[in-house]
Parts: structure tokens; C-alpha cells; sequence
């Protein structure tokens, strides 16, 4: 029985962070001051990401994510930020054995 409400949590929270998303109309399209950001920002900002987050929920001006980038690039660099600053995952996938 635990099991099964484990899966069925699982799938709600699938659906509700796939309604979320959806296309960014901006891609490679300038901001205001007509930049773009590639790769190097978005690895800055990845870096930046829980000081941005924490911010962005007290300000309307700050957000996590440049939606005014150059696409695939912005978001392997902003993924590749957020996987140095936290670890990626790598030691969580390596077995340790205790002596007892």
C-alpha cells in the first residue's frame, strides 16, 4: 500500500511540474540593454542560483533564470553551474561500504 502512494505522489507531482512548463517566447531575443546571455552567463547564474532564488522571493525585479538567451547553450551552462555548486550528484551515486 505504501508503494502505491508513493507512485501516485510521484505521478502528481509529474503533472504539476509539467504544467509548468512550457516555450519561452524570448529566446534569442536582446533585453533591454540588447544583450543575449550564452553560455558564460548562464554558467554564472547557475553558480548564483540559491542566492538568486532567496532573493527573487522578496524583490519583483530578480529572477533565476535569464529568459532573454541563446537557448540550449544559456541552459547547459546554467546546468552545469547548478551541478559545481551542489556537488552533481556524483559522490550520491558512489556505494560506500562500512566496516562493521
Amino acid at each position: 500500500m505504501k508503494t502505491v502512494s508513493i507512485l501516485v505522489a510521484v505521478a502528481l507531482l509529474c503533472v504539476l511540474l509539467a504544467g509548468c512548463a512550457g516555450p519561452n517566447q524570448l529566446v534569442k531575443t536582446a533585453n533591454a540593454q540588447g544583450k543575449v546571455a550564452g553560455f558564460w552567463l548562464g554558467l554564472w547564474h547557475g553558480l548564483i542560483a540559491p542566492v538568486t532564488f532567496v532573493i527573487s522571493l522578496f524583490s519583483d525585479t530578480v529572477e533565476m533564470f535569464e529568459v532573454h538567451n541563446n537557448g540550449n547553450w544559456y541552459s547547459f551552462g546554467f546546468l552545469l553551474g547548478m551541478m559545481i555548486l551542489l556537488g552533481g550528484g556524483g559522490s550520491g551515486a558512489a556505494r560506500r561500504r562500512y566496516r562493521d
